[in-house]
């Protein structure tokens, strides 16, 4: 019999495993995953978001930056009735370059520039030894001439007494008559020639044509001179008569009736300022210049005292009292077309029009306008060849650009305002102009 070992069972070792574990690390997985997820949806959706944004400021943008803006100002009003002023540049009654009427070299001068001297008055003495000889030789010639014109005369006489007693033939008398006649002839020629000479030589001293000063002196001591005023020639001397002085303005044609001879007038400078230098319309050329539609007038002020000089800039106040309101605009608003002068005014809807102008009187940075704006409206600085009737536009206005009392600016756009326009009078109520342009 078999004897069958029974070995004691052990019992298996477990490990410490927890079947409630598993689901709890799960459903924390899938909270992490969920949580990603909707951070990724979140951030999606914010850069979503944050694009169409951008795209539609950039939308917004495109469209508001293909509307032109513009600065805007009003016409600056001049006052109600004023003188007629008008720029201009003194000159002198009578001014005269003076030539040589020979040639030489100059031996002296007796005035420079400055000096007053009268009609007549020594200026300058020209040595000129070719003419006086030449003048020398024209005399002896003459003096062949007479010589031979006597002895013509007297063969012609002494054979018109033979011929009564048959002593010489007709032929021989007809020929000493007629010897006698060119010889007379050649001695007149001789003559003219020493006067002409004379008169040549006379031209050694240069003599004031006329009273007056000075301006310019061209020449010293040994410069060569020549005669007349053209090729190598020069001028001697400048002289000028300044008393009165004249001037002449543009009167634009609009003003035209009211310009006559006598019409008072004076100027204003700007070295004696608060002075009026009083004168009087002279003359007017009677008609309209067709380049500039303007009516040239003369005005004459008596200058005794010698304080205007020629050449200096002079405002002309011609004594009109024109009246009527009128504005004024700067010229960089103006657009050059080919229907004509026209400014771009800007309505209420930001729409541009392109009004016409009747100019009056030039400013040079401004100009005066007639017909064609109103105070209240609003022009265009610096407008752009592109614009033309009826675009939309943005506007700006101008930090210098107030605008008239009781008016008010376009609903929309338009920003800033200053406390002063580009134009003005001065207290008399007269605009003036500098010579550059600017009014003050």
């Amino acid at each position: 019999m078999t004897t069958t070992e029974i070995r004691p069972q052990v019992e298996p070792k477990y490990v410490d495993y927890t079947p409630e574990k598993a689901p709890e690390k799960k459903s924390r997985l899938f909270l992490f995953l969920m949580l990603g997820v909707l951070a990724l949806l979140i951030v999606g959706a914010f850069t979503l978001v944050q694009r169409r944004t951008q795209y539609h400021a950039l939308a917004n943008e495109t469209e508001k930056m293909a509307v032109p803006t513009v600065s805007v100002i009003h016409p600056t009003p001049e006052s109600g009735q004023e003188d007629l002023v008008l720029p201009s540049t003194t000159q002198a009654y009578v001014e005269s370059a003076i030539y040589a009427r020979t040639n030489g070299y100059l031996k002296k001068w007796y005035h420079d520039i400055g000096s007053r001297v009268q009609k007549g008055e020594l200026l300058a003495d020209i040595d000129t030894p070719e003419v006086d000889q030449q003048l020398s030789q024209a005399r002896a010639d003459l003096g062949t001439s007479k010589a031979n014109e006597d002895l013509s005369k007297i063969t012609a006489s002494r054979y018109q007494e033979l011929i009564k007693t048959d002593g010489v033939s007709k032929q021989e008398v007809d020929n000493a008559v007629g010897d006698y006649a060119a010889k007379r002839a050649g001695m007149q020629s001789a003559e003219a020639n020493v006067r002409r000479l004379e008169e040549l030589e006379s031209f050694k001293h240069i003599y004031a044509p006329f009273s007056g000063v000075i301006t310019r002196r061209d020449i010293d001591i040994g410069n060569l001179i020549n005669a007349g005023n053209g090729g190598a020639a020069q001028e001697l001397f400048y002289l000028a008569q300044t008393d009165p002085i004249r001037t002449y303005v543009r009167v634009p044609e609009v003003y035209g009736p009211t310009i006559h001879a006598g019409l008072g007038a004076y100027l204003e400078l700007s070295q004696y300022p608060g002075e009026h230098f009083q004168g009087k319309v002279v003359r007017t050329a009677d008609a309209i210049d067709l380049a500039s539609r303007t009516l040239n007038t003369e005005v004459d002020v008596p200058n005794k005292d010698g304080r205007l000089l020629p050449g200096g800039y002079a405002q002309v106040h011609l004594e009109v009292k024109v009246a009527g309101q009128r504005l004024q605009v700067p010229v960089n608003a103006l657009l050059f077309r080919s229907e004509g002068l026209r400014v771009v005014v800007v309505d209420e809807n930001h729409k541009t029009h392109l009004q016409a102008l009747t100019i009056g009187r030039d400013y040079g940075t401004a100009l005066e306008v007639l017909q064609g704006l109103k105070p209240a409206d609003w022009i265009v600085v610096n407008p752009a060849d592109a614009l033309e009737e009826g675009m939309q536009v943005n506007v700006k206005q101008l930090p210098n650009a107030a605008p008239p009392v009781g008016v008010s600016p376009p609903s929309q756009g338009v920003q800033g305002g200053g406390a002063q326009g580009n134009g003005g009078s001065n207290s008399k109520g007269n605009i003036t102009a500098t010579p550059s342009g600017n009014k003050r």
